[in-house]
């Protein structure tokens, strides 16, 4: 299976950690990330390069992780060699050995496995691989959950003898470590990556189609008959909306309905099943599933229709269950999320809430609706939790109408045609040699030595060797600070073609997914570049004249400043030499039609806003200056219009879908990209389209993340030539005014090139 770039880059972070000795590796990343996919590439990856190697990956008690994660692997990586604690009791360790073992098995007092008796017990299977010169590694899955002595006390088995021991914790939420420890290496896989991958849902949205808070303290007049029943007449009501969305894209997808009922309640689970049998979900017709806590006394089974459950087309339209589903469930259809409390209400559990958190077939589709997951609850201890774990990524929720007034406003939008375009060999040699000529000063096609030595200037190593860098000196002390005042010096490896040819490889697959490129593309684009058999006609791009050993050591040598330069390459403008970087298009390439604000907005807000002030000035009734989410030059941006009397009302875009409004560039590898201007508005001077940035920290550096601006800011003002229309970019400066730049764009916000908004339009 293909990796996306944030599981790469864990992966190589994971492996750099354990070749620079780091004892402790914590890997961080959120539930639906893929922490197994990561875990078991990275396995595969380290057996491939070191020999006599064994791997032990420990899962908690519940739920048979150990055979899920073994069979996991099994479907990844074709030929592993897995085993669970009973293959290792009947035939020890083995080279390359990955082995799947549940702590419980071990922790038991009366564990066959470590008593002392006539057959070797498993200390002794320990004592003898290592004798017999194998190398233990550890993973320990969700290790938050095994920090006990007892497992302690497992792991200090493979430690006895001396043998240095790297162990790597997995968790989404990790504890008791010290990430200022030399020997400790800390790894974290940033949420918003996974998110913007498509792995899970965009956010969390809480009790929508509630009622907008209001200013009295007056109760809400809630319809229903109790509050389970409101609750639940929500839930089946989007799980209905989402069956419909999902059909209307081509995609057989049943949304699953979880409800979690509290520890104690047989009556509670009376009222829930008579309710879904009232509305025709039963347990008969097979759209009703219980799974109830192995220790629960009810009289309903405990465990009824779960055969299935998880494939995306799976009939069940709703899960009972009164334990925190258990961890490692996978279950991507899952959606939506009923949280029934108790007296006091229950702590907010994460396992719970990551089970709705998976996006089916693992990409999104630019509707908010389906790119999100809901709760509906009357539990706000488990909101709070949920919101403070989320941070940003949880809130409110209502349908909001557009004003008649602006039924009628119509501009251009632009979008692909349906046929997938795939990203083009010779434009991103264009780009990357421009990006090259340029940054370096290097000559396409001249002087291959000349260009050698200004990339070693700027440190690419060139040696038919792998480099690898070490600290030597002596220090009594172990921290950060002693360990950067030791000398650094690089040690060389011999190439093997055989061990580092697979290395190669890999780095030329995370450089592919760096620029979207299809891997044979990216091998197109390497020896075309630099490598010295180019055939004539693609000379043109020829920046170096490396053999093959020299080829691949300069990839693996230098594979981080490579990603870099790849990346830099395909989000820069401009040409050098005749070598042009294309930005604009075939008009027949995009699909322009026009574009109506939507009916309905989808309103997300934050509920526990002290301020709930309505703008009058947008579009929607009900919008408020609470809206999420809001980057800050966002709220500033939408406080100006409220309060311009040059503008007369102000329209808030979407950043996906064909519901929105967008406009159609080229990246440096010739795929044409989406831009989703942030807000239209109307003007006493016409209509405006302003995109916003951020602004700048107290030092003046940008922080404007986005690195596909230079592109966007020029498509964007060709498109307002052409459309007869007006706009810029907008972003606060270090004082939070707002400026505007019009013209050329330009990171110094003091300059020319940037006005103050307010004396723009006025």
């Amino acid at each position: 299976m293909e990796l996306m770039n944030f599981q790469n880059k864990a992966i190589s972070q994971i492996q750099t950690a354990i070749e620079n000795g780091k004892q402790e590796i914590i890997l961080k990343s959120c539930t639906g990330s893929g922490k197994t996919i990561m875990l078991t590439h990275f396995m595969d990856e380290f057996l491939k390069c070191h020999a006599r190697t064994v791997f032990i990956w420990f899962t908690p008690g519940k739920g048979n992780l150990e055979e899920q994660s073994k069979k996991k692997m099994d479907i990844y990586i074709h030929g592993a060699q897995t085993k669970l604690l009973s293959d290792v009791m009947t035939s020890g360790f083995s080279e390359n050995d990955c082995c799947f073992i549940n702590w419980e098995l071990l922790n038991k007092v009366d564990n066959v496995a470590v008593r002392n008796g006539e057959h070797t017990n498993f200390i002794e299977y320990i004592q003898k691989a290592r004798e017999s010169g194998l190398r233990f590694i550890l993973i320990i899955d969700e290790s938050h959950m095994n920090d006990s002595k007892k497992s302690q006390i497992i792991i200090n088995y493979f430690k006895e003898g001396g043998q240095n021991l790297p162990i790597i914790r997995a968790s989404a939420t990790p504890n008791n470590f010290n990430i200022n420890d030399p020997k400790t290496a800390f790894i974290d896989v940033p949420e918003d990556e996974v998110i913007s991958e498509g792995l899970i849902k965009k956010m969390l949205i809480i009790n929508e189609g509630f009622p907008l808070p209001i200013m009295s303290n007056e109760p809400y007049d809630l319809e229903g008959e109790s509050q389970v029943a409101y609750l639940l007449d929500k839930a089946l009501a989007k799980q209905k909306m989402l069956r419909t969305k999902f059909l209307e894209h081509g995609e057989n997808i049943n949304p699953l309905i979880l409800v979690q009922m509290p520890n104690t309640s047989d009556a509670l689970l009376d009222e829930v099943q008579t309710w879904f049998e009232d509305h025709q979900i039963t347990f008969e017709n097979g759209k009703l599933a219980i799974w109830l806590s192995e220790n629960g006394k009810s009289k309903f089974s405990r465990h009824e229709n779960l055969e299935g459950i998880e494939a995306n087309e799976a009939e069940q339209e709703a899960l009972i269950f009164k334990m925190a589903v258990a961890t490692g469930w996978d279950c991507p259809r899952a959606h939506i999320l009923v949280k029934l409390r108790d007296h006091e209400g229950e702590k907010f559990e994460i396992q719970t809430f990551g089970r709705i958190r998976r996006m089916p077939n693992a990409h999104h589709y630019g509707d908010t609706a389906l790119d999100s997951c809901y709760l509906y609850t009357w539990d706000n201890k488990f909101t709070e939790g949920a919101r403070a774990f989320l941070q940003h990524g949880a809130w409110d929720a209502a349908y909001i109408n557009l004003k008649d007034e602006y039924k009628n406003v119509t501009i251009k939008t632009q979008q692909r045609p349906d046929v997938i375009d795939e990203n083009d060999a010779e434009d991103t040699m264009k780009s990357v040699v421009n990006h090259f000529v340029k940054k370096y000063g290097l000559q396409a096609n001249k002087n291959p030595d000349e260009n050698k030595k200004l990339l070693k200037q700027k440190g690419y190593i060139f040696s038919d060797k792998i480099v690898r860098a070490a600290k030597l000196g002596q220090t009594a002390v172990l921290n950060a600070v002693t360990l950067n005042q030791l000398y650094e010096t690089d040690f060389a490896i011999p190439l093997n073609t055989h061990t580092h040819g697979r290395q190669f490889h890999h780095e030329v697959g995370i450089l592919s997914t760096e620029v979207s490129l299809k891997y044979e593309k990216m091998i197109t684009v390497i020896r075309r570049v630099f490598y010295k058999n180019v055939k004539a006609t693609t000379s043109k791009y020829s920046l170096l004249n490396l053999g093959t050993r020299e080829l691949y050591s300069f990839v693996i040598n230098n594979s981080d400043k490579l990603k870099e330069d790849f990346h830099e390459a395909i989000t820069e403008l401009g040409a050098t030499n005749g070598v042009q970087s294309s930005l604009t298009f075939d008009p027949s390439e995009i699909i322009e039609k026009d574009f109506h604000i939507p009916q309905v907005c989808l309103f997300t807000y934050d509920g526990n806003d002290k301020s709930q002030k309505v703008y009058s000035k947008n579009v929607y009734a009900e919008y408020r200056e609470s809206a999420e989410v809001r980057s800050k030059p966002e709220r500033l941006f939408e406080a100006f219009c409220e309060n311009s009397d040059f503008v007369l009302w102000f329209y808030k875009n979407g950043d996906k879908g064909t519901d929105f409004y967008s406009v159609a560039y080229k990246d440096g590898t010739g795929k044409m990209r989406l831009f989703y201007p942030d807000y239209v508005l109307g003007t006493i001077d016409g209509i405006w389209i302003i995109e916003t940035k951020g602004g700048f920290s107290p030092s003046g550096k940008s922080q404007d993340v986005d690195d596909f601006s230079p592109r966007k800011f020029e498509v964007l003002k060709s498109y307002l030539t052409e459309h007869n229309l007006k706009g810029g970019f907008v972003r606060p400066n270090r004082k939070d005014k707002l400026c505007i730049c019009t013209e050329h764009l330009s990171n110094n916000i003091d300059g020319d090139d940037w006005q103050l908004l307010e004396d723009v339009m006025r």
